[in-house]
């Protein structure tokens, strides 16, 4: 009985390690024939596995997805990867879900081997989110969100403005884009023929979605038309500044809720206050020169004038 469990795990593994496998190469690997291949297929079958076979000469076995969740197989770095992405979780944006990040990861830390545990618990001690501080999303509306991106079918929703006026969106969604603080939703807007920016925050989706759509060509890649739309909507000034850096250094100065970065160093940014925009270029400690708007570059004069004066 030891030896068929050992070697079960050892079927599972391997066809959780690709694609597609072979019969005569599984039975190489394992040890044994053919036909107790098909057997231990078989009896995965039973503990909830969907394993498909294909017959015939060049045929063979795939792990699928079935019905319900069965116990998984992880190598060191994998289950390292899980868990200190659910410790992320457990802080993170996505209301409803911490509670359940901590039992998953109170079950994953009951079996990890003490070498691991101890790099896990060495984040978990290391570490303090922040995320906290921007509004939150429920679990279910990302989720329902994400199925409609996969399925390419329309999203109608309830939408909800900066200044609290409600409408009603239907947009063709392409993708979620997580900066940090926010989620926001990439799509094309179908009533105002053009692409828009959602806080997904404010989006409540009603059901049923619409019909399915051919997806149309992106305007760039999504993370950077949407921080280009969510800072041109939210700041009440915003910037073009050109930073006189190495790319590379820039890179490690600028967070990405920033703004962003063109290939010339050119930053598109912006504030809730002229003070605060010049704060915010004075703490990165590079040269920069204000493209526009030239209200910021009177304001950093008056600014360096009050300081020459101290």
């Amino acid at each position: 009985m030891l030896e068929t469990s050992v070697r079960l795990l050892r079927l599972l593994s391997l066809l959780q390690s690709r694609p597609g496998w072979g019969g005569p190469e599984l039975a190489d690997r394992l040890g044994v024939t053919g036909r107790t291949v098909r057997n231990d297929v078989e009896r995965l079958r039973i503990l909830g596995y969907e394993i498909r076979a294909t017959p015939g000469v060049a045929g063979g076995y795939r792990l699928g997805a079935g019905a319900a969740l069965p116990p998984l197989l992880l190598d060191d770095e994998e289950a390292v990867a899980v868990a200190v992405s659910l410790h992320a979780a457990a802080g993170g944006t996505v209301t409803g879900i911490e509670e359940t990040s901590l039992r998953a990861l109170t079950k994953l830390q009951r079996m990890l081997p003490s070498r691991l545990r101890h790099r896990i618990d060495a984040v978990g001690m290391a570490t303090v989110s922040v995320t906290r501080r921007g509004p939150t999303v429920d679990a279910d509306v990302l989720t329902h969100i994400a199925a409609a991106v996969r399925d390419r079918e329309r999203l109608r929703f309830d939408y909800r403005l900066r200044d609290g006026t409600p409408g009603v969106r239907e947009v063709e969604p392409h993708r979620l884009v997580h900066t940090g603080r926010r989620w926001y939703l990439l799509a094309w807007d179908v009533a105002r023929a053009d692409w828009r920016t959602f806080r997904v925050d404010r989006v409540r989706p009603r059901v049923p979605n619409g019909p399915r759509f051919v997806p149309r060509e992106p305007p760039a890649d999504a993370a950077t038309h949407v921080m280009r739309g969510v800072g041109s909507a939210s700041y009440r000034h915003p910037a073009r500044v050109r930073l006189h850096a190495p790319m590379e250094r820039l890179a490690e100065l600028l967070p990405p809720a920033a703004g962003v970065l063109t290939d010339d160093g050119v930053l598109e940014t912006g504030g809730d206050s002229l003070g605060d925009l010049a704060a915010f270029l004075g703490s990165l400690g590079v040269d920069f020169t204000v493209l526009d708007p030239p209200e910021l570059r009177e304001h950093l004069h008056r600014l360096a004038e009050r300081y020459a004066r101290a």
